[in-house]
Protein backbone atom coordinates (compact mmCIF):
# COMPACT_ATOMS: atom_id res chain seq x y z
CA UNK A 1 0.00 0.00 0.00
CA UNK A 2 3.20 1.98 0.40
CA UNK A 3 2.04 2.75 3.95
CA UNK A 4 5.85 1.93 5.22
CA UNK A 5 9.00 2.74 3.64
CA UNK A 6 11.55 0.37 5.46
CA UNK A 7 11.11 -3.20 6.56
CA UNK A 8 13.64 -4.96 8.81
CA UNK A 9 14.41 -7.38 11.77
CA UNK A 10 11.92 -9.66 14.06
CA UNK A 11 10.56 -10.31 10.13
CA UNK A 12 8.96 -14.24 10.14
CA UNK A 13 10.20 -16.38 7.57
CA UNK A 14 7.22 -16.27 5.45
CA UNK A 15 7.31 -12.96 5.62
CA UNK A 16 10.91 -12.47 4.32
CA UNK A 17 10.27 -15.10 1.73
CA UNK A 18 7.15 -12.96 0.42
CA UNK A 19 9.20 -10.15 0.45
CA UNK A 20 12.18 -11.14 -1.70
CA UNK A 21 9.75 -12.35 -4.12
CA UNK A 22 8.40 -8.79 -4.57
CA UNK A 23 12.12 -7.52 -4.64
CA UNK A 24 12.70 -9.92 -7.23
CA UNK A 25 10.06 -8.78 -9.17
CA UNK A 26 11.08 -5.00 -8.55
CA UNK A 27 8.36 -4.24 -6.59
CA UNK A 28 11.20 -2.86 -3.97
CA UNK A 29 14.71 -2.76 -2.92
CA UNK A 30 16.56 -5.47 -0.41
CA UNK A 31 19.83 -5.50 1.32
CA UNK A 32 21.02 -9.09 2.74
CA UNK A 33 23.81 -9.14 5.04
CA UNK A 34 25.50 -12.34 7.22
CA UNK A 35 23.58 -12.14 10.49
CA UNK A 36 25.38 -11.29 13.32
CA UNK A 37 23.03 -12.83 15.76
CA UNK A 38 24.05 -16.35 16.78
CA UNK A 39 20.75 -19.26 17.93
CA UNK A 40 21.51 -21.90 20.31
CA UNK A 41 20.48 -24.75 22.73
CA UNK A 42 21.33 -23.77 26.31
CA UNK A 43 21.95 -27.48 28.37
CA UNK A 44 21.92 -27.03 32.18
CA UNK A 45 24.62 -28.88 33.59
CA UNK A 46 22.77 -28.86 36.98
CA UNK A 47 19.59 -30.53 35.60
CA UNK A 48 19.26 -34.38 34.71
CA UNK A 49 19.44 -35.59 32.39
CA UNK A 50 21.39 -32.88 30.14
CA UNK A 51 23.70 -33.48 33.43
CA UNK A 52 25.42 -35.92 31.72
CA UNK A 53 28.01 -35.77 29.11
CA UNK A 54 26.29 -38.72 26.81
CA UNK A 55 23.02 -36.89 27.02
CA UNK A 56 25.03 -33.76 25.72
CA UNK A 57 27.12 -35.37 23.14
CA UNK A 58 23.85 -37.38 21.95
CA UNK A 59 21.88 -34.06 20.84
CA UNK A 60 25.00 -32.65 19.31
CA UNK A 61 24.88 -35.96 16.99
CA UNK A 62 21.67 -35.82 16.14
CA UNK A 63 20.95 -32.37 15.24
CA UNK A 64 20.34 -31.92 11.90
CA UNK A 65 20.81 -28.13 11.28
CA UNK A 66 20.83 -28.47 7.35
CA UNK A 67 16.86 -29.67 8.04
CA UNK A 68 16.47 -27.12 10.44
CA UNK A 69 17.38 -24.30 7.67
CA UNK A 70 15.33 -25.61 5.21
CA UNK A 71 12.02 -26.98 6.80
CA UNK A 72 12.00 -23.89 9.11
CA UNK A 73 13.66 -20.78 7.39
CA UNK A 74 13.20 -21.69 3.64
CA UNK A 75 17.13 -21.71 3.44
CA UNK A 76 17.22 -17.89 4.73
CA UNK A 77 19.09 -19.26 7.72
CA UNK A 78 22.79 -20.88 8.03
CA UNK A 79 24.28 -23.73 10.15
CA UNK A 80 26.82 -22.76 12.95
CA UNK A 81 29.04 -24.58 14.81
CA UNK A 82 30.18 -22.38 17.64
CA UNK A 83 28.95 -19.43 19.72
CA UNK A 84 30.89 -17.24 17.33
CA UNK A 85 29.29 -16.44 14.08
CA UNK A 86 30.52 -17.02 10.53
CA UNK A 87 31.06 -13.50 9.52
CA UNK A 88 34.06 -13.42 11.84
CA UNK A 89 36.28 -15.55 9.42
CA UNK A 90 39.69 -15.17 11.26
CA UNK A 91 38.36 -16.95 14.88
CA UNK A 92 35.24 -18.74 13.89
CA UNK A 93 36.38 -22.77 14.08
CA UNK A 94 33.41 -25.48 13.59
CA UNK A 95 34.27 -26.97 16.50
CA UNK A 96 31.08 -28.80 16.93
CA UNK A 97 31.73 -30.10 12.85
CA UNK A 98 35.10 -30.96 13.60
CA UNK A 99 33.64 -33.00 17.05
CA UNK A 100 30.57 -34.58 15.84
CA UNK A 101 30.63 -34.37 12.02
CA UNK A 102 27.39 -34.71 10.09
CA UNK A 103 23.88 -35.79 11.74
CA UNK A 104 24.51 -39.17 12.80
CA UNK A 105 21.13 -40.69 14.79
CA UNK A 106 22.97 -43.97 15.00
CA UNK A 107 25.86 -42.63 16.61
CA UNK A 108 23.57 -40.64 19.23
CA UNK A 109 21.43 -43.84 19.59
CA UNK A 110 24.77 -45.85 20.27
CA UNK A 111 26.01 -43.29 22.80
CA UNK A 112 22.58 -43.20 24.76
CA UNK A 113 22.33 -47.21 24.91
CA UNK A 114 25.89 -47.24 26.51
CA UNK A 115 25.15 -44.69 28.82
CA UNK A 116 21.57 -46.72 29.81
CA UNK A 117 19.23 -44.93 28.12
CA UNK A 118 16.57 -46.90 26.04
CA UNK A 119 12.89 -46.82 25.35
CA UNK A 120 12.20 -48.14 28.42
CA UNK A 121 14.15 -45.50 30.51
CA UNK A 122 14.69 -42.74 27.92
CA UNK A 123 16.62 -39.56 28.60
CA UNK A 124 13.31 -37.01 28.65
CA UNK A 125 14.28 -33.49 28.16
CA UNK A 126 11.86 -30.44 27.94
CA UNK A 127 13.01 -27.69 25.98
CA UNK A 128 11.76 -23.97 26.72
CA UNK A 129 11.70 -21.06 24.50
CA UNK A 130 9.49 -18.04 24.61
CA UNK A 131 6.20 -18.17 23.23
CA UNK A 132 6.14 -15.43 20.94
CA UNK A 133 9.03 -17.07 19.07
CA UNK A 134 7.31 -18.96 15.83
CA UNK A 135 10.48 -20.26 14.51
CA UNK A 136 12.15 -21.53 17.70
CA UNK A 137 8.94 -23.49 18.48
CA UNK A 138 9.23 -25.02 15.08
CA UNK A 139 12.81 -25.82 15.52
CA UNK A 140 11.80 -27.24 18.63
CA UNK A 141 9.30 -29.25 16.84
CA UNK A 142 11.98 -30.36 14.12
CA UNK A 143 14.23 -31.47 17.33
CA UNK A 144 10.91 -33.83 18.66
CA UNK A 145 10.50 -34.91 15.52
CA UNK A 146 13.89 -36.72 14.58
CA UNK A 147 14.52 -37.75 18.26
CA UNK A 148 11.46 -39.27 17.17
CA UNK A 149 12.70 -40.70 13.78
CA UNK A 150 16.25 -41.88 14.57
CA UNK A 151 16.73 -42.70 18.82
CA UNK A 152 14.01 -45.62 18.94
CA UNK A 153 12.79 -43.95 22.36
CA UNK A 154 16.04 -43.31 24.06
CA UNK A 155 16.18 -39.58 24.20
CA UNK A 156 12.80 -37.50 23.67
CA UNK A 157 12.33 -33.91 23.75
CA UNK A 158 9.23 -32.05 25.31
CA UNK A 159 8.45 -28.45 23.59
CA UNK A 160 7.10 -25.82 26.47
CA UNK A 161 6.56 -22.37 26.23
CA UNK A 162 6.39 -19.60 28.49
CA UNK A 163 5.68 -15.36 28.49
CA UNK A 164 9.19 -13.87 27.73
CA UNK A 165 9.93 -12.28 30.83
CA UNK A 166 9.13 -15.15 32.85
CA UNK A 167 11.51 -17.19 29.80
CA UNK A 168 14.87 -15.58 30.75
CA UNK A 169 13.71 -15.10 34.94
CA UNK A 170 13.69 -18.64 34.66
CA UNK A 171 16.57 -19.59 32.88
CA UNK A 172 19.18 -17.24 35.33
CA UNK A 173 17.55 -19.27 38.38
CA UNK A 174 17.89 -22.57 36.63
CA UNK A 175 14.71 -23.88 35.88
CA UNK A 176 14.85 -25.50 32.56
CA UNK A 177 17.07 -28.36 31.00
CA UNK A 178 17.19 -27.39 27.54
CA UNK A 179 16.31 -24.15 25.84
CA UNK A 180 16.14 -22.13 22.59
CA UNK A 181 17.85 -18.77 22.63
CA UNK A 182 19.23 -16.35 20.84
CA UNK A 183 22.16 -13.79 21.28
CA UNK A 184 22.98 -10.19 19.69
CA UNK A 185 26.59 -9.51 20.25
CA UNK A 186 26.72 -5.82 22.57
CA UNK A 187 30.02 -4.87 20.54
CA UNK A 188 31.61 -6.91 17.32
CA UNK A 189 34.48 -8.75 18.93
CA UNK A 190 34.65 -12.48 19.24
CA UNK A 191 34.99 -12.05 23.13
CA UNK A 192 31.17 -10.61 23.33
CA UNK A 193 30.19 -13.99 22.22
CA UNK A 194 32.51 -16.37 24.41
CA UNK A 195 32.93 -14.38 27.69
CA UNK A 196 29.51 -13.43 28.62
CA UNK A 197 28.68 -17.04 27.85
CA UNK A 198 31.22 -19.56 29.24
CA UNK A 199 32.96 -17.30 32.34
CA UNK A 200 32.01 -17.94 35.87
CA UNK A 201 32.68 -15.81 39.26
CA UNK A 202 32.28 -18.13 41.45
CA UNK A 203 31.76 -22.14 41.36
CA UNK A 204 32.83 -25.54 40.97
CA UNK A 205 33.64 -28.40 39.23
CA UNK A 206 31.00 -30.31 40.95
CA UNK A 207 28.56 -27.19 41.88
CA UNK A 208 28.73 -25.63 38.98
CA UNK A 209 28.66 -21.98 38.24
CA UNK A 210 26.88 -20.14 40.98
CA UNK A 211 27.59 -16.60 40.19
CA UNK A 212 28.84 -15.34 36.59
CA UNK A 213 28.05 -15.34 33.05
CA UNK A 214 27.27 -19.22 32.49
CA UNK A 215 24.54 -18.92 35.59
CA UNK A 216 22.92 -15.86 33.93
CA UNK A 217 22.64 -18.19 31.02
CA UNK A 218 21.23 -20.67 31.92
CA UNK A 219 23.98 -23.02 31.50
CA UNK A 220 25.83 -23.14 35.12
CA UNK A 221 28.43 -24.02 33.26
CA UNK A 222 31.98 -24.12 35.43
CA UNK A 223 35.32 -25.21 34.29
CA UNK A 224 38.61 -23.27 35.89
CA UNK A 225 40.42 -23.88 32.50
CA UNK A 226 37.82 -22.01 30.43
CA UNK A 227 38.32 -19.01 32.83
CA UNK A 228 42.17 -18.99 32.75
CA UNK A 229 41.68 -19.49 28.35
CA UNK A 230 38.73 -16.52 28.33
CA UNK A 231 40.78 -13.93 30.30
CA UNK A 232 44.18 -15.07 28.50
CA UNK A 233 42.49 -13.85 25.21
CA UNK A 234 41.31 -10.77 27.14
CA UNK A 235 45.20 -10.02 27.79
CA UNK A 236 46.84 -11.29 24.44
CA UNK A 237 47.88 -8.01 22.39
CA UNK A 238 49.30 -10.56 19.80
CA UNK A 239 46.73 -10.98 17.02
CA UNK A 240 47.38 -14.60 15.74
CA UNK A 241 48.37 -15.75 19.18
CA UNK A 242 44.66 -14.22 20.37
CA UNK A 243 43.24 -16.33 17.84
CA UNK A 244 44.59 -19.59 18.64
CA UNK A 245 43.11 -19.11 22.23
CA UNK A 246 39.95 -18.16 20.88
CA UNK A 247 40.62 -21.70 18.60
CA UNK A 248 41.25 -23.51 21.99
CA UNK A 249 38.04 -21.64 23.63
CA UNK A 250 35.78 -23.25 20.66
CA UNK A 251 37.05 -26.54 20.79
CA UNK A 252 36.76 -26.54 24.80
CA UNK A 253 33.01 -25.33 23.88
CA UNK A 254 32.61 -28.59 21.64
CA UNK A 255 34.03 -30.71 23.88
CA UNK A 256 31.99 -29.65 27.26
CA UNK A 257 29.15 -28.76 25.43
CA UNK A 258 27.28 -26.15 27.62
CA UNK A 259 26.09 -25.02 24.62
CA UNK A 260 24.84 -26.27 21.05
CA UNK A 261 25.28 -23.84 18.36
CA UNK A 262 22.01 -24.54 15.57
CA UNK A 263 21.94 -21.29 13.22
CA UNK A 264 22.55 -18.01 12.29
CA UNK A 265 20.29 -16.09 10.23
CA UNK A 266 20.41 -13.40 7.44
CA UNK A 267 19.89 -10.46 8.08
CA UNK A 268 17.56 -8.42 5.06
CA UNK A 269 16.11 -4.53 4.87
CA UNK A 270 13.37 -4.37 2.65
CA UNK A 271 12.87 -0.68 0.97
CA UNK A 272 10.33 1.29 -1.57
CA UNK A 273 11.92 1.46 -4.90
CA UNK A 274 12.31 5.76 -3.89
CA UNK A 275 14.32 5.53 -0.70
CA UNK A 276 17.72 6.72 -1.22
CA UNK A 277 21.06 6.16 0.61
CA UNK A 278 19.93 2.70 2.10
CA UNK A 279 23.07 0.60 3.17
CA UNK A 280 23.53 -1.42 6.85
CA UNK A 281 26.90 -1.33 8.87
CA UNK A 282 28.35 -4.03 10.54
CA UNK A 283 26.96 -3.69 13.33
CA UNK A 284 23.51 -5.10 11.51
CA UNK A 285 22.33 -1.06 12.21
CA UNK A 286 21.16 1.08 9.24
CA UNK A 287 22.27 4.43 9.20
CA UNK A 288 19.36 6.17 8.92
CA UNK A 289 20.32 10.35 8.66
CA UNK A 290 21.73 8.57 5.08
CA UNK A 291 17.94 8.01 4.08
CA UNK A 292 16.02 10.21 1.83
CA UNK A 293 12.94 9.89 -0.80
Amino acid sequence: TGVVDLAYQSLDPEQISNLLTGANRGDWQVLEAPGMAVNYMVLNHNQAPVDQLPVRQAIAHLVDRALISDRVFQGQAEPVYSLIPTAFKDYYEPALRNNYGDPDGAKAKEILNEAGFTANNPAVIPIWFPSASTPRLLVAQTLQALAEQELDGALTFEPNTVDGASFFKNIREGVYPAALVNWYPDFLDPDNYLHPFLSCTRGSEVGGCTEGAAQNQGSFYYSAAMNELLEAQRAETDPETRRGIIREIQQKLADDLPYIPLWETKEYVFARNEVKGLKMNPSQTIPFWLLGK
